[in-house]
């Protein structure tokens, strides 16, 4: 059995979420005794994915695909799984995958499995383990058509090393004009901060920080952690913050190892947003704000007295620990 995965690129880097499918798709290969191919798009170290257990790498080199263009890219993908006969395709849960996935299922008369969290049970039938209700509930789903698609949801099951010898092939895939209906002309981001997106830890701030001038506290937090800054919808609304930043329910979705809130009372459609990180810690001076029920851990006390304490002892700890 051949298990395909798509591998994200940035800037000719594999993102996190590519050594997360590549590892959750070996995993599958070692249960039905398969191999894992990827296709990659412009990767500079295409072998980088051998570390994940990733038997096979098409490297599609295309300077009209240096940006993420999801019918092409579909087409390409389509291409690779009928050369590979694979059964299975493994996506992220990243913005463009679930673009490309809904293409890909329909490319191939696939089923479509999103924010699945767990190795599919292949015993009886081929059944997947999925959140619902923004993850307040899991289901298990059953892809009953021969070929099936898998979005794994972020940080479900983590990176893991399993070290191979990949045989990276150069594979053209046969796009048109026709795959470029739709262009992207240009992308503004911060690049020299933690994505979101890639992000183990996010440090968010709400409107407890009284107004933007006081968000080097939330910056120099998150370079302490290496984390990723984000913020409450209010914040972003209020021009304080770019809305990129914004995270909840309207916002981006979080899935991170930790999520720190700090100033944020815990509105239920932020709380929604948030519920697949694992571990959630608030700092608020209101003992009531409804963060606090749904916290691992939570600080009643000002964050402009907490957050500096905070900072300095765990520049602390890293110093003597580095």
């Amino acid at each position: 059995m051949s298990i395909l995965v798509y591998t994200e690129t940035e800037n000719g880097k594999f993102k996190k979420a590519s050594f997360e499918v590549a590892s959750y798709a070996k995993a599958i290969a070692d249960q039905t005794g398969g191999s894992v191919t990827a296709v990659a798009f412009n990767a500079a170290n295409p072998q980088e994915l051998e570390k994940y257990g990733v038997n096979k790498v098409l490297h599609v080199e295309n300077e009209k695909l240096q940006k993420f263009n999801a019918d092409a890219y579909a087409q390409v993908i389509t291409e690779a799984t009928k050369q590979e006969t694979a059964s299975i395709i493994v996506v992220s849960q990243s913005a463009n995958a679930k673009y490309l996935a809904p293409l890909l299922a329909v490319n191939l008369e696939a089923g479509y499995a999103s924010n699945v969290v767990e190795v599919p049970n292949t015993e009886d039938a081929f059944t997947v383990k999925r959140t619902a209700f923004t993850n307040k509930a899991f289901n298990e789903t059953a892809i009953n058509t021969s070929t099936k698609i898998i979005g794994l949801s972020t940080n479900s099951f983590g990176v893991h090393e399993s070290e191979t010898s990949a045989e990276i092939i150069s594979f053209e895939g046969a796009v048109t004009d026709e795959n470029f209906k739709i262009n992207v002309e240009s992308v503004d981001k911060n690049t020299d901060k933690v994505s979101i997106a890639d992000a183990e830890v996010v440090i968010s701030g709400g409107r407890g920080l009284k107004g933007p001038e006081n968000w080097h506290l939330i910056e120099d937090l998150a370079e302490t952690l290496n984390a990723a800054t984000a913020c409450s919808k209010p914040v972003s609304d209020m021009g304080w913050r770019p809305h990129g930043e914004h995270v909840g329910q309207t916002g981006k979705p979080v899935a991170t190892n930790l999520y720190i809130a700090i100033g944020i009372s815990g509105a239920i459609q932020h709380l929604a947003g948030i519920s697949a990180s694992k571990t959630k810690v608030v700092i608020n001076n209101d003992p009531e704000a409804p963060f606090f029920k749904a916290a691992d851990y939570g600080i009643v006390g000002d964050a402009f007295e907490v957050i500096p304490k905070l900072t300095e002892k765990l520049k602390e700890f890293k110093a003597n620990n580095a």
